[in-house]
């Protein structure tokens, strides 16, 4: 069977090359590659994407073996059904390995149509290395590499204002465009590249600082057999996603008119500030997971899809995230619950195993960050507990005893949390008394929650009671007990 090459592609079209993109991963080539294809197959956007693999080692050779194209299958949940497609992704025009391409990086420099630069080098990637140089071939991170490549533009440009970047990286970190903005600057201070480029870096090049959504499962090896024979043509880059997507970036409205994502009908928001939009992620999305994952594991379940399908554990999901996580967020309510109801529908994709002993690591850490807020805000506003995070608080406690009827749990922490539970654990008789004695530790455990949880009125209390329940009766009943006192109430 032939390998994908441009000459099987009926129209094939040459676009100007507008974005440098580094990175060659699969999130990228399913997010945005993709939504650039889309943009030039709906809009005037008409650019392609010069890909730069940043590291050693990467998928740029095969890329430019099959003339930059691949083959993007969306799987997931659309409109209530689960759907299956896949499309022939055309916007990249090439690739480049800086080990042994470097000057055809710097010739891109020279590029007057060049316009956007995109990344994703991991959230590691983001990162100040002091011993990197200007004269280095490639700079060993990537802030150093884009650095070379702005000072390289400045020149050849003579610091014309109108030759600056749209950047926007999509790494996974808070404030990520200040961030990369910040480590470019202190670079240009270190080569003592002058003031004139610092004034160009400022005033003719916009940061953006951007949140990114789409679970990117990577290259089907258990499917590609017949996705093969499906495609009829071999492609050793076919790359696999939800249909879900969202792209929230922090910058000016302008940019829209250069980047028209609205016109192509993309989930792509221009935003003053996406504060609250990545609170909504990390609250509901993540903190879903968080809050879900001790209860419907001891329930007896072992992967997203089944908890929230389920007939009693999915109305406790459900509940959890409407009538306690959704009150406590200050966006337009209308908003949130249409980003809750995605979520749920993403969670029940049923070309997706997400295990939930995958999202157990570092559960602690992760109920403080992404649970505790939501819990105190509640408290704030309503001035009562919300009775499904605390029962997930519970839940959490009862996890970390390692034990799931007869089976082990292989709990993963650190060892510091794994000893605290091992030895509060090891201290319980059965009694009212030993369970609010374990409670009253862990909830005092200020290393990891930054404060004392017992102060808040009625927690203790009501943890204990959760928890006594759990111990007793078994996960099953409590959880039921739970969801009948809301009906009662």
């Amino acid at each position: 069977m032939q390998k994908l090459n441009k000459k099987q592609v009926e129209g094939h079209k040459n676009y100007p090359e507008k974005v440098l993109q580094f990175g060659e991963g699969n999130f990228l080539r399913a997010f945005v590659d993709w939504q650039i294809d889309v943009l030039n197959k709906t809009t005037d956007f008409n650019g392609s994407v010069v890909v730069v693999q940043p590291l050693g080692s990467g998928m740029v050779k095969m890329l430019n073996e099959q003339d930059g194209l691949y083959t993007l299958y969306l799987q997931g949940m659309k409109d209530g059904k689960a759907v299956k497609e896949h499309t022939l992704i055309d916007a990249v025009s090439r690739g480049l390995d800086l080990f042994t391409q470097y000057d055809q990086f710097v010739e891109l420099a020279k590029n007057p149509e060049l316009r956007f630069i995109f990344s994703n080098t991991t959230e590691a990637g983001i990162a100040y290395d002091e011993t990197d140089r200007l004269e280095d071939q490639p700079q060993k991170s990537y802030p150093g590499k884009l650095t070379a490549f702005l000072y390289h533009r400045f020149q050849v440009f003579q610091g014309d204002a109108k030759k600056g970047f749209i950047i926007i990286p999509c790494e996974l970190i808070d404030r990520n465009g200040e961030k990369l903005k910040k480590i470019v600057l202190q670079y240009a201070a270190q080569w003592n590249l002058g003031e004139e480029f610092v004034q160009w870096l400022n005033e003719a090049n916009t940061f953006c600082c951007s949140l990114v959504d789409r679970i990117v499962p990577g290259f089907p090896r258990d499917t590609i057999g017949e996705m093969t024979e499906e495609l009829g043509y071999k492609d050793d880059l076919v790359v696999v996603g939800e249909q879900f997507h969202l792209w929230v970036i922090e910058g000016p409205q302008w940019i829209k008119e250069e980047f028209p994502t609205h016109l192509a009908g993309l989930n792509t928001l221009f935003v003053d500030d996406l504060t609250p939009y990545r609170t909504r992620k990390v609250r509901i999305l993540n903190g879903a997971h968080t809050a879900m994952t001790p209860v419907s594991y001891l329930y007896g379940l072992d992967t997203v899809a089944e908890a929230v399908d389920h007939p009693v554990v999915g109305p406790f999901i459900k509940e959890l995230i409407f009538d306690e996580i959704i009150p406590t967020l200050d966006l337009p309510v209308e908003e949130l619950n249409y980003f809750a109801h995605a979520v749920l529908e993403r969670f029940m994709n049923p070309f997706i195993n997400h295990f939930l002993m995958s999202i157990s690591l570092n559960s602690m850490s992760k109920y403080k960050t992404r649970d505790l807020p939501s819990l105190v805000e509640f408290i704030n506003r309503k001035k009562e507990l919300p009775e499904k995070l605390v029962f997930s608080l519970a839940a959490l406690i009862s996890f970390y005893k390692g034990k799931r009827g007869a089976e082990d749990i292989q709990l993963s922490d650190d060892k510091e949390i794994l000893d605290l539970f091992r030895e509060q654990w090891g201290a319980f008789d059965g009694t009212v008394e030993s369970v609010r004695a374990l409670v009253s530790t862990i909830l005092g455990y200020e290393k990891n929650w930054e404060m004392d949880l017992n102060a808040f009125p009625g927690l203790t209390d009501a943890v204990t009671n959760y928890l006594f329940e759990i111990e007793t009766k078994g996960m099953q009943m409590a959880v039921e007990a739970v969801l009948k006192e809301k009906v009662q109430n």
